[in-house]
Order: structure tokens, then C-alpha cells, then sequence
């Protein structure tokens, strides 16, 4: 039976998994463990959400398949918190969607706009589904050393200046995780400026929105910046936020229309470009 799975083969060792492991030998030896591994909270989530799920699970209509967009009430809530949070206004039924956490999003992201051989530009060091999620949908990575936010822009500068084919997308996530580095919406908009010129999607993970400590700076949205929703589509959770890693809930946001478009030009340059090479 075959067991050389290509794709799977292509994966780094799961960090966490490594952890796990030496965690658990660690306890079977009698060690005592402080556990920094996962991130987990270490405080319950709030009441008023624990005790609307207990509502919810005894209403016999939330037995019921969902929606695959999400609940549109939920989606209005999803909008709204754009608009509180950072000012912006979004369509709750054509620029949001529900997901089973950030994670999710990029996982499905990936298998939905990469074809093999496409180049995504990824942050490194990073949280591992930014590279995961397109390394198992056939992608070719490259990595972007992102030790700072500056040293982040110059070296995606670079990757799209030696990529064959030219990249299809580009991963940020600041807050960042792991290095914790958090960027202003100058960062944003050379992003968004270098995506445009280039045409490639901006996929922003923006999980640790909300988690900070300078009320009067907070962490800014990519789809604040003028344009970005042409090119950008962004992730949030609620995991971080109000302590909910174990509910796998959280949302993407976006240009709904543009990345289709996006996607359809590209496929036809690298239809292009392999004509061209055949020829």
C-alpha cells in the first residue's frame, strides 16, 4: 500500500505535535511542566457567551444544518465589529463569512485560489498554516524574513522581483505571531501599493487584533487603508479575543468579487507563460 503521499510529505514537523511530545515524555518522567505550548488562556471564557451557548444547544432548531456563509445574524455581528473596531463598513452578506477559526480560513483559502506551482510570499518566522495550508494545496513557498516589519517589506520587495511565476499571494499578520511585532497602517499601505502593482492577493491574518497595551495606539486593520479591499482579505478569531480557542469561531473579510478576477488573470498569465515555453 502506498504510504509517499507527496503533499504531506512536503511538511515540516508540526511544532505544536514536537511540543506535545516532549511534553508528554517530560510527565511520564515525573518532571513538573510549566505549559507556554499552545497559548491556551488561562482564564474561562465570559459568562454571558457560555451561557447563551447553553441557550442556543437547547433550542431544537440549532440542531439544523447551518448556512455556509454563517448565520446571517452572525455575519451582522461580524460587520458591526468592523465598524466599531475599526471604523469600517462591511457588506454582512457579500464581504464576510463565517469559519471555524483563522486557521480554517487560510486552510480553505488555500485550496480555493492555489493552483500547483503558484508562489506565495510567507513570513518567517510565522504561525505554521501560513505555509501549511498552501505547501498541501501545491504552492511553492517563499519564505520572507520577517525579523522586523521593515526587514519584512524589503525582503517581500525582493521575492516578487525574483519569482517565476509572479507571486499570487502575500501572508502579514501583525500582530504577530510569534515575535509579538505589531505595525502601523504605513505598513499596510506599501503592502497594499506593492500587491496592486504586482496583482497579487493580500491575505492578512489579524487574529491578535485585540490583544495589546497601548489603548491609545491600537492595532490598525489592513482594510482601513484606501484600496486595500481591491486586493486584501483579512481573518479574525475569536479565540484570542474572549478566550475561545476550543469554540473554533472566527471570520474572513473582504473584496468578494475581486480575488475571482484576480485569480482568472493569472491563470491566464501562466497559461501564458507555459505556452510560451512549449513553443
Amino acid at each position: 500500500m502506498r504510504t509517499d503521499f507527496s503533499r504531506i510529505s512536503r511538511l515540516p514537523p508540526y511544532i505544536f505535535e514536537q511540543v506535545n511530545r516532549l511534553k508528554a515524555e517530560a510527565r511520564a518522567r515525573g518532571e513538573d511542566i510549566i505549559d507556554f505550548g499552545m497559548g491556551n488562556p488561562d482564564m474561562p471564557t465570559p459568562a454571558h457567551i457560555v451561557e447563551k451557548l447553553v441557550e442556543t444547544a437547547r433550542d431544537p432548531r440549532a440542531n439544523r444544518y447551518s448556512a455556509s456563509r454563517g448565520i446571517k445574524g452572525l455575519r451582522r455581528a461580524m460587520s458591526a465589529y468592523y465598524k466599531r473596531r475599526f471604523g469600517v463598513e462591511l457588506d454582512p452578506d457579500t464581504e464576510v463569512i463565517a469559519t471555524l477559526g483563522s486557521k480554517e480560513g487560510f486552510a480553505n483559502i488555500a485550496q480555493a485560489i492555489t493552483s500547483p506551482g503558484d508562489v506565495v510570499l510567507v513570513p518567517n518566522p510565522a504561525y505554521p498554516i501560513h505555509a501549511f495550508g498552501f505547501i498541501l494545496a501545491g504552492a511553492a513557498i517563499r519564505h520572507v524574513p520577517a525579523t522586523t516589519p521593515e526587514d519584512f517589506l524589503t525582503g517581500a520587495r525582493t521575492a516578487v522581483r525574483h519569482s517565476q511565476p509572479s507571486p499570487l499571494a502575500i501572508v502579514v499578520n501583525y500582530p504577530s505571531n510569534p515575535t509579538a511585532q505589531v505595525v502601523g497602517r504605513d505598513f499596510y499601505e506599501e503592502i497594499v501599493a506593492l500587491a496592486k502593482e504586482h496583482e497579487m492577493w493580500v491575505l492578512s491574518d489579524c487574529a491578535y487584533a485585540d490583544t495589546y497595551f497601548d489603548d491609545a495606539s491600537p492595532p490598525p486593520s489592513i482594510l482601513q487603508i484606501e484600496g486595500a479591499r481591491d486586493v486584501a482579505i483579512e481573518f479574525q478569531s475569536l479565540s484570542k479575543t474572549y478566550a475561545m480557542p476550543g469554540w473554533r469561531m472566527g471570520f474572513a473579510a473582504g473584496n468578494r468579487t475581486w480575488g475571482r478576477r484576480r485569480h482568472e488573470r493569472h491563470a491566464e498569465h501562466r497559461a501564458g507563460e507555459l505556452r510560451a515555453k512549449m513553443t
